[in-house]
């Protein structure tokens, strides 16, 4: 094992240490090290990162690439001063994304066209239909609702317990009743077909193995297209898996406000039930939705109008 790798390890180790995944970067700096390898380097530069942060990846990846081994080296740098820590203002990540707001009528459309999906023993539209449905109507992030299993989804208590989540800690979402009720069906649908699952998650394939990402997002891209959501040939623009999650928090926060709520109080209660780190990242969905920035302006105003 090379130096580097050794310090990649160490370094990896003691960010998990801290309560952090780092899947994907644990995996971009894995190949990064391997290329500084084969050109027989050992020190990090602020041009080998670059090199190859760009090299055969597409562009929007980028500063993701780049940001993961700028940290790394970041940590390099207190043990061997050699290290050069590219800068902040190369390749500068984008701003996020401002996020697709589904109306009610479109996920309709989008869970009816799930059902038109064939397959040979006919579970693949089950399982399709009340994953998307679930994202829609709890927000739960595609990643969580795959990796459910049998024991996190209490039918009879209408909870489902969301495990290993993108920070590391469980929650419980509580679900409605009519969602328990297509639950409960899809898995006697399912128990018919797979009387052995292989995995023990709750929603499987047709031959009783987890499902991957790379799946559903594919079912995803396919049928929205069919139904217009998505233009043909549009592979990265367009409505995403993820704008359900969104479009859930901006209809909750709607329907406070609506209902004259009081949001300010409430939203620690919506950023625990999506499993947010911080309550900062569900104040990020009032600027999401125009009609949202309407009634928090409006609010504002009359704080105004009684502090005078």
């Amino acid at each position: 094992m090379s130096p580097l790798r050794d310090a990649l390890e160490r370094y990896i180790t003691m960010r998990r240490g801290f309560g952090y995944k780092l899947r994907c970067q644990a995996l971009l700096l894995s190949r990064f090290v391997a290329d500084m390898e084969q050109q027989g380097a050992a020190i990090i530069t602020t041009k080998l990162a670059l090199d190859w942060a760009t090299k055969e990846a597409r562009p929007p990846t980028w500063p993701g690439r780049l940001s993961a081994v700028r940290a790394f080296a970041r940590h390099l740098s207190s043990t061997e001063p050699r290290t050069q820590i590219p800068p902040t203002d190369i390749l500068a990540a984008r701003q996020r994304r401002t996020p697709y707001i589904y109306t009610d009528q479109e996920i309709g459309s989008l869970l009816n066209a799930m059902l038109t999906v064939r397959s040979a023993k006919g579970l693949h539209r089950w399982t399709y239909y009340c994953i998307f449905g679930l994202l829609a109507v709890t927000g739960l992030r595609i990643g969580e609702a795959l990796r459910l299993k049998h024991d996190d989804v209490d039918l009879g208590a209408g909870l489902l317990t969301i495990r290993d989540t993108k920070f590391g800690k469980s929650r419980l979402v509580p679900i409605h009743s009519t969602t328990v009720a297509v639950l409960t069906d899809y898995a006697k649908r399912r128990d018919a077909v797979c009387f052995t699952p292989i995995s023990p998650t709750f929603f499987v394939g047709e031959q009783g193995r987890a499902l991957n990402h790379s799946a559903i997002h594919l079912i995803f891209r396919t049928v929205a297209r069919q139904i217009g959501l998505r233009r043909p040939g549009d592979a990265y623009r367009g409505p995403r898996i993820h704008d359900l999650r969104h479009s859930y928090a901006v209809a909750t926060l709607l329907r406070w406000y609506r209902a004259g709520d009081d949001v300010e109080q409430r939203l620690p209660i919506l950023s625990t039930y999506l499993g947010h780190s911080h309550t900062s990242c569900t104040y990020w969905y009032l600027s999401a939705c125009p009609e949202l920035m309407e009634h928090a302006a409006r609010r504002l105003d009359a704080r105004w109008e009684q502090a005078s």
